[in-house]
């Protein structure tokens, strides 16, 4: 299995993100009709612009650039809509090989005494001080601005600030450093030029034509005038109490360069290489599996030569003295299923758990073929999305089956709660996250329409699903135990500290955060701080490592408990595995004050808002795998030792 594991991620390294359904598209210069399929022109599309400092993403057209408004936008998958993209056409357009120096795209003009303007004019100064970024995208690939970091490293950012700060003081702030020119104390400086370079692979055996297989900018500030820009001089730049009129002439310079070396399936290496930090992220992610996999095969060994003991020796008793000196968790075979308090709520949680784990099995493998790289935009999320709808069968099912062993009789409340009750905590704190997005005037605010199709997806598909699933989980038997349940409650004695339920669900949740921190710490980089993330094969991995060690110290508390003769075990395996998701909630508050600048009230809410959709989506994740590995345990060796 691990071999295969290995497989996957050498194979998702190499395989260079030639995905399925997405074919190159060939450039041709102009003129040149007789080539078929080729295109002339190049069109560059803007997507929405967000910032490091801001949870929020505004639309392209929101600080007032240059726009394209005749062209319809490209459609968006479910994906985009969620995560906020909004790509739509710009006026940037170019013809193949054909270089251009410093082309007018259009002059925006401000009067500050005009309110309209004036307000215009105060969203793009908030946007400097932010920090916000541009993401443009030409043939399906990011824009990237590549530039020297320590070390002699080059770092290729797919996106570049729209202009900087400089400060009372005459500090520069952000990009501002790159140009000793501005120094301009309490002044905006704009980033108005963009100097273009294009490269491209001439294909030679396939056929004729050229791909592009990279696209890099440079931002630059000047000074130009409104009727002939020139593309000298000094930077543009606005002091911050300028009244009166001012104008920013938009300009572009383009390029192009042949590569012979960089193939069209590998053209997102260069960005994916040049991120910080990937380097050591190789190296902590195998430090991390193999201390997990060392200590999941000891807890395994431990469990095995314990429990192969324990058994031989029960079996050994013949006698019926040897039967009443019966002693750990023997003791407790009449009472080990017997039906744990709150069964429909645990019945509930375990069908909404199962459905999150077979969506994230199933969404993880996928990715890991390459359908879900960078370059497929918004794939993950649909993916997501289409799965969780389609698997509200295995939901009602396994709560419906759950619910029956545990001797519950009210059906219809099982499968309304199944239904609803989790899809309806998140849906609900989502919904709340969108309203604050409205009232921000953010991109990332979910138009109504696509609000309507969530629902819809949710009650037509989902629901009815559930109910499918709920009503054949109802129709067979309960789950036949290996010993019978006693009618009178055994009397648990005094616990020690140790085998108390708080500690030694504190306890268990640690050993599984400890194998998922590292790539929790690059996860959350990609949300917030708009990093790629891209190495699914590991991600695949330490998935898989999770559930073993979800299950494995689920099991070695579980045994330890019995062993105390405590048999209430069916609440406690789920919060012991689910504690999980409270140590992740704790590093999501330290990752938010040690790495992040979010600054804002709407963004601190949002961010928290959002975390807690991840945490109670992961705690019914872990505490579902912690709930069934003990299950199978405590039905497996109850059922191989003889009880009279």
């Amino acid at each position: 299995m691990l071999r295969w594991l290995l497989g996957a991620v050498l194979l998702a390294r190499a395989a260079g993100f030639y995905l399925p359904g997405l074919a190159p598209v060939s450039f041709c210069e102009p003129g040149k009709d007789q080539v078929p399929d080729c295109k002339s022109t190049i069109e560059l599309f803007v997507n929405r612009l967000d910032s490091v400092e801001s949870v929020l993403p505004y639309e392209y057209t929101a600080f007032d650039f240059c726009s394209e408004k005749t062209m319809k936008r490209p459609s968006e998958n479910l994906g985009q809509v969620l995560f906020g993209e909004r790509i739509e056409p710009s006026p940037y357009k170019f013809e193949f090989k054909k270089p251009a120096m410093c082309q007018k795209v259009c002059t925006q003009t401000y009067d500050t005494n005009s309110p309209p303007d004036k307000a215009k004019l105060d969203f793009l100064k908030k946007g400097m001080l932010l920090n916000y970024q541009h993401h443009w995208i030409v043939d399906n690939m990011p824009v990237t601005w590549c530039y020297d970091v320590e070390d002699g490293q080059k770092f290729c950012n797919p996106g570049f600030p729209i202009g900087c700060y400089v400060t009372e003081a005459g500090r520069p702030k952000d990009a501002c450093v790159v140009n000793s020119n501005f120094n301009e104390k309490d002044a905006f400086y704009i980033f108005n030029h963009v100097d273009i370079t294009i490269h491209y692979h001439i294909v030679e055996h396939e056929q004729l034509g050229a791909r592009l297989v990279a696209a890099k900018i440079e931002p630059k500030s000047y000074e130009n005038p409104n009727d002939s820009p020139d593309c000298t001089g000094g930077p543009k730049f606005l002091k911050n109490k300028q009244t009166g009129v001012f104008n920013i002439p938009y300009t572009y310079s383009i390029n192009f360069v042949e590569d012979k070396n960089i193939r069209w399936a590998s053209r997102w290496d260069y960005i994916l290489e040049s991120m910080p930090h990937t380097n050591i992220q190789w190296f902590s992610i195998m430090n991390s599996l193999v201390i997990v996999l060392f200590l999941s095969g000891m807890v395994a060994m431990i469990m095995l030569r314990t429990l192969h003991k324990d058994i031989a020796r029960y079996n050994q008793m013949d006698s019926v003295e040897d039967a009443q000196e019966e002693f750990g968790w023997k003791l407790v075979h009449g009472d080990v299923f017997r039906p744990p308090r709150k069964g429909m709520l645990l019945s509930v949680f375990l069908g909404s758990g199962t459905q999150i784990f077979i969506m994230t099995f199933v969404t993880l493998f996928f990715a890991c073929l390459g359908f879900l790289s960078p370059a497929n935009r918004g794939a993950l999320m649909t993916c997501a999305v289409v799965l969780w709808v389609l698997l509200g069968t295995p939901a009602g099912y396994v709560a419906a089956r759950l619910y029956k062993s545990f001797g519950g009789e009210k059906w219809k409340t099982n499968v309304l709660l199944t239904a609803f009750l989790c899809p309806g905590v998140v849906f609900a704190d989502f919904f709340v996250m969108n309203l604050i997005l409205w009232g921000e005037g953010s991109s990332a605010a979910m138009p109504f329409g696509t609000l309507v199709a969530i629902l819809a997806l949710w009650f037509c598909i989902s629901v009815p699903l559930t109910f499918i699933g709920a009503y054949f989980g109802f129709k067979k038997t309960g789950i036949e135990h290996p010993v019978r349940t006693n009618q009178i409650p055994r009397q648990v004695p005094e616990q020690s500290f140790y085998t108390k339920p708080f500690p030694g669900i504190i306890m268990g949740g640690i050993l599984p955060f400890g194998c998922i921190f590292i790539q929790l710490f690059f996860i959350l980089n990609s949300i917030w701080s708009h990093q790629m993330y891209y190495m699914f094969g590991f991600l695949f991995l330490v998935f898989i490592i999770l559930v073993i060690t979800c299950s494995e110290a689920t099991i070695l508390l579980c045994y330890f408990h019995l062993c105390a003769e405590d048999y209430h075990w069916q609440w406690r395996s789920f919060l012991t595995s689910g504690f999980t998701a409270v140590y992740f909630l704790v590093y999501a508050v330290h990752y938010f004050f040690s790495k992040l600048q979010i600054t804002g009230l709407a963004s601190t809410i949002l961010y928290f808002g959002y975390t807690m959709i991840m945490a109670l989506i992961f705690f019914l994740f872990t505490g579902s795998i912690g709930f069934f590995a003990c299950f199978w345990f405590v039905t497996k060796i109850y059922s191989v030792v003889k009880v009279d």
